[in-house]
Formats: structure tokens, sequence, C-alpha cells
């Protein structure tokens, strides 16, 4: 699926959170979009799946594809196990419900498990599985509807260097497998330079900065080099109120 937004914008009541952003996404293509925090990061991704309505603009693609979203720290069903959390779309969607015999989804969870690395974990809950394990059990989730574009919301927060590792691998490796198109939303520079072909900056609601990892990483520009630095003196001012 490529992606396109064009003129993008939305506010909080007074609030510009995005301020007539525009960028594309192609087919395959894995994009990073960071940003200090409030700088509208998560948005971007809200208003692709429609969870919110923009105040202007267009979010249109080539396809009518899903959509598939990765939330932070895996937003699993705690009452669910990994079965019933991964199936969860099949079983309550109308367009998906009855479709499948018991046999395929076993089959199909199991496949899906296999491909982020697990396995034989269907009848446990998400209370007894590692941080990483449970990001790799909503990878699972986000691909059972095989689809076009997947959205990954701070994929790594809260994990160990090792487990990010781990997740980041995936990322690409669903990209390389399904030709899946997709939007990293992180502050991790270890994602960034393992997972994305491009990269977009966002500060007050506009894009700063679009260029490569490599470019972002080189911080030749007053913005990316703040970035690089981590460092609160720079164009970004920072506002207690953004945390």
């Amino acid at each position: 699926m490529t992606l396109k937004i064009e003129h993008l914008t939305k506010k909080f009541d007074d609030k510009v959170i995005l301020d007539d952003i525009s960028f594309e996404v192609k087919t395959g293509e894995i994009l990073a979009i960071v940003g200090f925090s409030g700088s509208g990061k998560s948005t971007v991704l809200k208003l692709i799946t429609g969870l919110l309505d923009s105040d202007g603009g267009t979010i249109t693609s080539d396809d009518k594809g899903e959509v598939a979203m990765v939330f932070q720290y895996s937003a699993l069903f705690d009452s669910l196990n990994v079965f019933d959390n991964i199936t969860f779309a099949l079983q309550e969607r109308k367009e998906f419900r009855g479709k499948y015999s018991e046999k395929e989804l076993r089959e199909m969870v199991a496949k899906k498990l296999k491909t982020v690395g697990l396995s034989n974990i269907e009848n446990k809950f998400p209370y007894e599985l590692s941080g990483g394990m449970q990001k790799r059990v909503s990878f699972a989730r986000a691909i059972m509807t095989e689809p076009s574009l997947i959205l990954y919301d701070e994929p790594t927060a809260g994990l160990d260097p090792v487990a990010s590792t781990i997740i980041e691998d995936y990322i690409v490796r669903l990209r390389n497998e399904t030709n899946t198109t997709a939007i990293v939303v992180t502050h991790q520079l270890s994602t960034i330079k393992r997972c994305a072909d491009r990269v977009i900056m966002l500060y007050h609601g506009k894009i700063v900065f679009e260029g490569t990892p490599q470019e972002l990483e080189a911080g030749e520009t007053p913005y990316t080099r703040q970035f690089m630095d981590a460092s609160p003196e720079g164009p970004m001012k920072i506002n207690a109120s953004d945390f």
C-alpha cells in the first residue's frame, strides 16, 4: 500500500497539533516518525486509523487493504489467552466471523506465532509472558488479517536493549516477507537505524526534516543535530507540559 498524506491538520481546542503536513509512504517502505514529546507523532497514526478525525487535509491510498496497529505496551487483553488475543479480530469483526473453523484458526495462529519466533504459547495469558513476548504476540495479532499497512506506536517502549533488537528485527522481517508498508513512531535511535528506510521529524506540528536515517544521524541541520545530541538547547523548545 502506498499512503499519501496531503495538508493534514489537527487541532485540540486552540492547540494546533498538526499544521498542514504532507508526506508519502511507498509500498514496502518503512517510515519512521520522530520528534520530541508532544510533537504530534501518535496523532498521525490515530488519524490514519480513523481513531481521530482531521480538521483538514486528506489521507489516501492506492488500495483498500487492511490497516493494522501495534500499540505501545502491546495492549493485549489481560482476560484473554494468546489464542483469543490473536484471533480477536477474526472472531469479532462481522466480515470475518464464522469464516474460519476452529482448526483453521489454530493453524493460522501457530503460523503467525512462528513468524514472530514463538510457539506453543496459545493457552498462556499475557501476565505469563515477558514484555518482549507480549510485544511479539501483538505483532502476530496485527498480521492475522494480512494487512497492507502496519502502524507501530513506540514498538520498543519499556523493553531492554536485547528485547528491543529482537523487536526491531521482526519489524524488518515482516516487511521483507510480506512487502507490507509500515510507519514506526519512535524515540529510539536504534529503531530508526535498524528499521527505517526514511525518516520525518515533527516539531510543533510541522515537518522540520525528511531524509534517510544516515542523513538524520549526520546532524547537518539545527533540528537533526539537537535531536541526535538529545540536547535541550536548539531550535526545538521543550515545555514541561509536554511530558
